[in-house]
């Protein structure tokens, strides 16, 4: 049976302003227990930016979290999919760009996220990714 991007992204996801700080961001990722948030301008989609991607090129960099905003250190070039395309196209494209997360977009709108750890899940639930990506992180 044919699976689709709908079928196991998580929908609904979490967005913030090129313009928001990357303290605020962190806290976000901290409070929702993300790993990536999304960012839009306005309804667009503008990039993606993950917890990694904050340490890397906004703290590393020394610079004030609290002034320095998620613009620049978000990933604009960004790899993504609709809800409606089969499953394998996602794997597919994350293989091609050595992505773990990719957007999902419906007219150019953020309507979701495919993650690896979904993809794990999905089609071997009994790996060690798959374990990995059901456990709770320890806090």
């Amino acid at each position: 049976m044919t699976q689709y991007v709908r079928d196991i992204m998580t929908g609904d996801p979490v967005t913030v302003a090129p313009q928001t700080s990357v303290t605020a961001v962190a806290r976000i990722m901290r409070d929702q227990d993300l790993g990536a948030v999304l960012v839009t301008d306005g309804d667009d989609l503008r990039g993606l930016v993950t917890d990694r991607d904050l340490v890397i090129r906004s703290l590393a960099d020394g610079g004030d979290p609290e002034r320095t905003t998620v613009a620049g250190a978000c990933s604009d070039d960004l790899v993504t999919v609709r809800p409606d395309e089969e499953l394998d196209q996602a794997v597919r494209l994350m293989r091609e760009h050595a992505v773990r997360r990719i957007p999902v977009v419906d007219a150019g709108h953020p309507v979701g996220i495919v993650a690896l750890g979904d993809l794990a899940m999905e089609r071997d639930p009994e790996s060690a990714l798959g374990d990995i990506s059901v456990a709770r992180p320890n806090t």
